[in-house]
This record gives structure tokens, sequence and C-alpha cells, in this order.
């Protein structure tokens, strides 16, 4: 499998305006000489949709490669993990059917393009916010890319799922046919996953002023809690000179003592 396509691996892309490219390595049509000239379908537009989805896929792999090394959550990693293994799975089984058809999986369209830079836009803005905001919203952030990075994915997989009724029988309306019921099923789950605990965690939060980060710790909202609240676990943690102090430096003291998010 290729997870990043350059020269070295021996990429191919279509000059279009000021993109150069070199020669050997111009691809003007990545379809009509392939098996899907016979399919049924628009063989151009469908070999430079299927680079673009594959690419969608690998930039998935490198987003749950980065957001599971960054996240305070053990159950949240456990869950990038399993994603990315699958994701990693499906960027294999697109290759495949990409080489089954006759075409390239080193291809990359301009509509490949433009999915790789939204990907990596995806991934940048998890890191542009880090050391300004708090834990959570970080948490939160990466938790949004992925559901963002889910959606399309979904909509691609529902686009090639439909796709086989168009085709001509053979074994590559049978290979895309397969391969896109298995992938989308799994698509299903890591976008209602996202989607469901992105939402649990925006509403524990509006509550109850805590969400689970790791197993079973919490981080508490500070700003969330009354001041009298913040007295009460200021004199539980033995804070001196909590009479005098205001919300906010309740705030503060309780947070050098507790972890929680100021």
């Amino acid at each position: 499998m290729t997870m990043v396509v350059t020269h070295a691996t021996g990429g191919t892309a279509k000059p279009v305006g000021v993109l150069y490219i070199e020669p050997p390595r111009q691809v003007f049509d990545a379809g009509s000489t392939t098996a899907l000239a016979e399919s049924g379908l628009d063989a151009p537009f469908v070999a430079d949709l299927l680079s673009a989805v594959l690419t969608h896929e690998r930039c998935g792999v490198h987003l749950y490669r980065s957001v599971s090394n960054r996240t305070a959550s053990e159950d949240l990693r456990a869950q990038y993990l399993h994603f990315l293994e699958e994701t990693a799975e499906h960027v294999r089984l697109l290759e495949e059917l990409i080489v089954a058809a006759g075409g390239d999986p080193q291809y990359v369209s301009p509509s490949a393009r433009a999915t790789e830079k939204a990907g990596a836009g995806l991934v940048e803005t998890t890191f542009l916010i880090e050391g300004s905001v708090d834990p959570i919203t970080a948490e939160l952030a990466m938790l949004e890319a992925v559901m963002l990075a889910e959606a399309k994915d979904r909509a691609n997989w529902e686009l090639m799922a439909q796709l086989p009724a168009q085709m001509t029988d053979g074994a590559l309306r049978t290979q895309m046919e397969t391969t896109a019921s298995e992938v989308l099923a799994q698509e299903e789950e890591h976008y209602t996953w996202a989607r469901d605990t992105r939402a649990e965690m925006l509403f524990a939060m509006a509550t109850a002023g805590s969400v689970p980060v790791s197993g079973d710790e919490t981080v508490i909202d500070l700003r969330a809690m009354s001041r009298d609240d913040l007295y009460a676990k200021a004199q539980e943690l033995e804070i001196g000179g909590r009479s005098d102090m205001t919300k906010d430096e309740l705030v503060e003291a309780v947070a050098q003592r507790t972890g929680g998010s100021r």
C-alpha cells in the first residue's frame, strides 16, 4: 500500500492550468484504456473519482495516526486506532479495485489533488489551536475533524455502492459491489460513532460541566461552576486564603490543585 504518492513511488498526474507534470508522468485520460471503458460508466470521470476516493482514505490514515497520538483519552485512542486499522484496509481494497480495472493507484487526479489539500487542512486545524485552548476544546477539535472526514467518507462510499447497478455484468462490477458493501458498513459505523461521541461530549459539558477524557478520569470545566461551588471545592482542598478570592482566583487555585479546565 502507498499512503503518500510521490515521484519516488511512481506518481503520475494530469497537467491542469499552471500545474507542471514531467512529460513521462503526464496522464490525460486515466480511464478510457482500462476496463472502465467497457463498464457502462463514464470511464475518465470514474478513474478520476476513484483516485479522489483513494486519496481521501489515505488522508484518513494520516488523520487517525495524528489524533491517536495526541488524544489524552485512552477510550478515544482505542477507537481512533481501531478506525485507523480499518481505514488502512480501505486503502488496500481501493488500490486492488483500481488495479483490477487496469488503472494505476499512483495516479493523482485533479479532484484527488483538491481532496489531498482539504484533508491536509483538516489535520492542520487541529495543530493550529494547540497552546491556545483548554484540553477539552482540543479534544473536540480533533473529534470534529474526524467527524467531518468521516462524513465525506460515508458519502463517497454511498456513491460507490450505487455505481454497480449502472455497470455491465462482469468481474469488475462484482468486485466494486463487494468492496463498496464491505467498506460502507464500516464507514457508517465510523461516522455515527464520531457524530454521537461529539454530541455526548458537548451535552455533558453543557449540562454537567464535566466530560470523560480518559477512562474514569474527568476534566471539570471550573468556569461553569458557581463561586459557592468553587469555594466549597477550595475548602475541601484546604486552599489557604480562599475567603478573600474572587471567582477567577478560585478557578486558578482549584485548577492548580486538580488539573481542572480553566
